[in-house]
């Protein structure tokens, strides 16, 4: 059976078994490849009028999946590992590449199809920078060496460089044998020009791990051949004894681009004597020796594959999610929960610069979420409460702020709905994790007018329009079929273009504010909180 809600929730009556969860907001119905809706128990509409003055609320807008500028790590990862999930599934094994075949893709790369050597060295140092990114945090790994071999892969690692210190990273850079080429030249200077420090071999300290969170390894790439010569054998050795060291808390993290170097390109470490990376980042696609790579962080980089080379070479590499240059391969690593944390950094949230009244002070905050562009920024977890006190939360859409209160909209038969008749006190929570903030909001709920509720039902997209009416939350029904044909009926009942008439179901809830709470997240968990009560002021 299926409980009807902007979500629907599948039961199995028969057994008690766990019940399995899966989305179905009504617009998925919709065969077409239409945008997907808001969250759960939203509509994104104008908001509802009111006969007093307004604060201004902008309309929220709906970032891209990721982006360079505001795409945060963990929306980025999760992505990732959806991917790789979905990789997993299929049951198709990422295609590795022998020597051979990854040479002759870099000839038709720089040949016939057109990529220039700098066009795909930037590419793909700046995957390695977006992978370090992905997994290392600023604050807690932000001293970088890269260490740069004379070819191609060194290329790789001047260019991760420039965009990790563009990140935030401090990157100091290693490279023993310049290549006197003008590309690598000028390479050097796009570094130097943004004071990034280059370090002679002789100057390294002799302990790595005093001075540096992370090592990048792009000392040699797929198409070198024989023994390392100095002073790279002695950089490996060192590498090899770090990676030794069991506690990786207690050494740099070793990341290595494409091949880690001392490695045989198909058959990894022969002898067993090399050193052993925590990530490794491929390009193009992987290499033969990476089915021997143990560490932790395996990803694909290089953006650029064409379908000539995917068609020719039987390629089969997992999608890129969003706009990111990277994708992990394989399952993430294990993580310890208790271990998660972040450490904070933001300006102080002092009570003489926070605005007299509260809500003047929450409008300000909100414009600054949506002007920073954070992806629904008007999502609020809304908590309520049945008459024994049996409380429930879930994330609906802010879609009116004004003096009066804080309103949204839902259908009136829905467990939130039953909660509020018996018990009108509720509680809201804006969570703007970007920017280190949230702001929770207690007091009490009422229905808004009717009239209200009628225009703001007519400005929605008739798809919702239509949503609302099929979906009768908190009811039990067979299956989604009968979602979907019921929507498809009232599709062609209303295909004319006649008004959509908004059931007596469904409409709008004010929460009147009693007291406010603006929190903002500061180091070694001595955050900023200020609390504000309507009409009354009170820190703590």
């Amino acid at each position: 059976m299926l409980t009807v809600a902007a979500s629907a929730l599948l039961r199995n009556n028969k057994k008690s078994t766990a019940a399995a969860c899966f989305s179905l907001a009504m617009p998925f119905l919709l065969s077409s490849p239409t945008p997907p809706p808001p969250p759960p128990h939203s509509s994104s509409l104008p908001r509802s009028p009111s006969p007093r003055p307004r604060l201004p609320l902008p309309p929220p807008r709906r970032a891209a999946l990721v982006t360079a500028a505001q795409d945060p790590r963990w929306r980025r990862a999760m992505a990732s590992l959806a991917v790789s999930a979905s990789a997993s599934a299929s049951g198709e094994e990422v295609t590795h590449l022998a020597q051979r075949e990854a040479a002759e893709i870099d000839e038709q790369l720089m040949g016939p199809l057109g990529f220039s050597v700098d066009q795909l060295m930037e590419l793909a140092g700046l995957s390695v920078a977006a992978a370090v990114a992905e997994v290392y945090k600023l604050g807690e790994h932000t001293r970088v060496l890269v260490i740069c071999g004379p070819g191609n892969n060194g290329g790789d690692g001047l260019v991760a460089a420039r965009h990790l210190h563009h990140f935030g990273y401090k990157p100091s850079v290693c490279y023993p044998k310049r290549t006197p080429k003008p590309l690598y030249s000028g390479l050097c200077t796009q570094l130097e020009s943004l004071t990034i420090p280059f370090v002679p071999v002789e100057d390294l300290p002799a302990n790595l791990s005093e001075e540096f969170d992370i090592i990048i390894d792009a000392m040699f790439g797929f198409s070198f051949h024989g023994t390392p010569r100095p002073p790279f054998d002695d950089l490996i050795n060192r590498l090899v004894s770090l990676s030794a060291i069991d506690n990786s808390a207690k050494r740099p993290a070793i990341v290595s681009v494409d091949i880690p170097s001392g490695w045989h390109v198909e058959e990894g470490d022969i002898n067993g004597g090399g050193f052993k990376p925590d990530m490794l980042v491929s390009l193009t696609a992987p290499k033969l020796c990476a089915k021997k790579f143990t560490g932790p962080h395996h990803f694909l980089g290089g953006r650029f594959v064409p379908p000539p080379i995917v068609s020719k070479y039987k390629l089969h590499l997992p999608p890129y999610p969003g706009t990111s240059m990277c994708v992990r391969i394989g399952k993430a690593p294990s993580v310890d929960i208790s271990s998660l944390r972040e450490n904070y950094i933001s300006p102080e949230l002092l009570e003489n610069q926070v605005m007299p009244d509260p809500f003047d002070q929450f409008v300000r905050w909100f414009d600054e979420a949506v002007t920073a562009g954070l992806r629904e920024s008007n999502a609020m977890a809304l908590t309520t409460a049945d008459k024994e006190g049996k409380p429930s939360s879930r994330m609906v859409l802010l879609k009116g702020v004004d003096k009066q209160g804080f309103v949204w909209y839902t259908n009136y038969g829905s467990q939130k709905a039953h909660d509020l008749s018996e018990n009108p006190n509720a509680a809201l929570l804006f969570y703007w994790n970007e920017m280190n903030r949230q702001v929770r909001v207690e007091g009490s709920v009422q229905k808004v007018p009717e009239e209200e509720s009628e225009k703001y039902f007519h400005s929605r997209p008739r798809g919702s329009q239509l949503g609302a009416i099929v979906s009768k939350q908190s009811t039990v029904i067979p299956g989604r079929e009968v979602l979907q044909q019921a929507y498809k009926e009232l599709e062609q009942k209303y295909s004319d273009g006649s008004v959509i008439p908004k059931p007596d179901y469904w409409g709008g809830y004010r929460l009147t504010p009693k007291l406010f709470e603006f929190w903002q997240g500061q180091q070694s968990r001595l955050h900023d909180r200020l609390e504000k009560t309507v009409g009354h002021r009170s820190t703590s």
